[in-house]
C-alpha cells in the first residue's frame, strides 16, 4: 500500500484513477461474445459454459427440484441470518415506495406522476471465487417491491453444472424462481437479446468484472437499459487521529479481498495513524483466507496524509467512492459535506460490511467515479415515472394563451392551433 504525503491538488486527479487489470482489446472479445449469443442462442451459451466454466450443460434453466434442494444443507444459523437481512432490506426499500400527489398548477390544470414498474428485468449475480448471494437479496427485493412482472436471474454454474445453493436459497426467499446457468458477457447477451431458453429483458442489473461491465455498456448502446456501469469494488476510509487502527485496517481489507482490481484508499490528517493502520493490515492479512487477492489489491491502494479533515472530504468528493467510511469524532458533521459517494458509513461502528449484507440500504452502488452522477440501486431503479395531466375547459382557458404565445414565438403554428381550436369551441358554447 503506497503512502502519499500532502499531495498538491494538481496531483489529485492522478491519485483518483482506478486500477484496471490489463485486458488487451477487451471490446473485441466482448463484441464477439455478444454477436455469437445473438446468432446462436442456447448453443452459444453451452459452448461458453464449456469454455469458461469447464462444464457441459444439459439444461440452462435451473429446475424447480434444484431450487427446492438448495436449503437442505444450509446451516440453520445462516438461514436465520439471511432472513434477517431480507427483512431489513425489505423494510428499508418499502419506505421508498412514495405516493405521488396531484398538483393543480392552475385552476383546472392537474398534473401528477405515477410509478410504473419495468416489465421484465434481468439480475446478474457474479459467481467465481465468492458467489454473491447477498446481491440476490439486494436486487430481487426492490424489484419485487416495485412490482416488476417478470424477474429473472443469470449466474454462472460450477464445474458440476450446479448453482451455489446460497444463491438459489436467496432467490427463492426473495420470490424469484426463474434462474439460468449463464455467466460473464454471455449472460448479459442472453438477457439483452434473448435465446431459446433465456427471455429478453427490458433492463439489466448487477455487478461484475470488466467483461460484464463492458458487455452491459455495449448492449445499452443498442437500446437495452442497465442499472449502472458497476465495476470492481472500492472503499475510501477517512480516519482522524482518534480512529481505532484495527477498525480502519479491517474495513480496508474487507474490500481489498474482493479481487485484485479492487481499490482501497485511506485518508487521514495523522501520520501516526497511517503507520498504525499499515501495521494492523499486515497483522490481519495473515489470517485472511483470501489474503492473496487482498494483497494484490493493496498493491493498487493508497494511504494519503492530508492537512486536515476538510481536505480529506474535498479529496473524497473528487474521488467519488463507492463506499465512504467516516471514522472520526465529528463524523456526522463531516458527512454533511459529502456530495459524491455511493453509500456513506458514519462513525466508528458503521462498518461497510453491515451495508454489504444486512443493515438495509442497497449494496449495488456506482464505482469508478460514477457516484458523481449515478445513485445506487433502489426501488426507483425498477420503475418508470410517467407524468399525467388533465385539463378542464377552465384549465385550458387559464393556460392556453401562454401556450399560444410561446408556440407562435417558436414558429410552430400547429402547436398553437391545437389550443386555439379548443378555445374557440369553449367560448362558442
Amino acid at each position: 500500500m503506497e503512502t502519499v504525503i500532502y499531495p498538491p491538488k494538481e496531483s489529485w486527479s492522478g491519485l483518483c484513477k482506478r486500477p484496471l487489470l490489463e485486458v488487451p482489446n477487451i471490446e473485441k472479445p466482448v463484441r464477439a461474445i455478444l454477436d455469437r449469443v445473438m446468432v446462436d442462442g442456447d448453443k452459444a451459451l453451452r459452448d461458453y459454459a464449456k469454455l469458461f466454466d469447464k462444464v457441459d450443460l444439459d439444461e440452462i434453466k435451473v429446475s424447480a427440484a434444484e431450487i427446492e434442494e438448495a436449503s437442505l444443507n444450509i446451516p440453520e444459523d445462516l438461514i436465520k441470518a439471511i432472513e434477517t437481512a431480507k427483512e431489513n432490506i425489505e423494510k428499508f426499500h418499502r419506505s421508498q415506495a412514495d405516493n405521488e400527489v396531484i398538483i393543480e398548477t392552475l385552476p383546472g390544470v392537474k398534473c401528477w406522476r405515477k410509478n410504473i414498474p419495468v416489465e421484465k428485468v434481468g439480475l446478474y449475480i457474479p459467481g467465481g471465487t465468492a458467489p454473491l448471494f447477498s446481491t440476490v437479496l439486494m436486487l430481487a427485493i426492490p424489484a419485487k417491491i416495485a412490482g416488476c412482472r417478470r424477474i429473472i436471474i443469470c449466474t454462472p454454474p460450477d464445474t458440476n453444472g450446479k448453482i451455489n445453493p446460497l444463491v438459489l436459497y436467496a432467490a427463492r426467499l426473495s420470490g424469484i424462481t426463474e434462474i439460468y446457468k449463464a455467466g460473464g458477457a454471455q449472460a448479459i447477451a442472453s438477457m439483452a437479446y434473448g435465446t431459446e431458453t433465456v427471455p429478453r429483458v427490458d433492463k439489466i442489473f448487477g455487478p461484475g468484472n470488466q467483461y460484464v461491465t463492458r458487455a452491459k455498456e455495449m448492449v445499452q448502446a443498442q437500446g437495452v437499459s442497465i442499472d449502472m456501469p458497476a465495476g470492481p469494488s472500492e472503499v475510501l476510509v477517512i480516519a482522524d487521529s482518534e480512529a481505532d487502527p484495527s477498525f480502519v485496517a479491517a474495513d480496508l481489507l474487507s474490500q481489498a479481498e474482493h479481487g485484485p482490481d479492487s481499490q482501497v484508499i485511506l485518508l487521514t490528517d495523522s501520520k501516526e495513524k497511517i503507520t498504525a493502520v499499515r501495521a494492523e493490515i499486515e497483522m490481519q492479512l495473515k489470517d485472511l483466507p483470501r489474503k492473496s487477492l487482498a494483497g494484490h489489491s493493496l498493491l493498487n491502494s493508497i494511504a494519503i496524509l492530508m492537512h486536515d479533515m476538510n481536505e480529506c472530504l474535498e479529496f473524497s468528493n473528487k474521488y467519488a467512492p463507492e463506499h465512504l467510511i467516516i471514522n472520526a469524532g465529528n463524523a456526522k458533521k463531516l458527512s454533511d459535506k459529502v456530495v459524491n459517494a455511493g453509500s456513506v458509513f458514519i462513525g466508528s461502528y458503521s462498518c461497510e460490511s453491515a451495508g454489504d449484507y444486512a443493515s438495509g440500504p442497497n449494496h449495488t452502488l456506482p464505482t469508478n467515479g460514477y457516484a458523481r452522477t449515478f445513485s445506487g440501486v433502489s426501488v426507483d431503479s425498477f420503475v418508470k415515472k410517467v407524468t399525467f395531466q388533465e385539463l378542464t375547459p377552465e384549465g385550458l382557458i387559464n393556460v392556453g394563451p401562454a401556450v399560444e404565445a410561446m408556440a407562435e414565438a417558436e414558429n410552430l403554428a400547429g402547436h398553437k392551433n391545437a389550443v386555439s381550436i379548443r378555445l374557440k369551441k369553449i367560448r362558442n358554447v
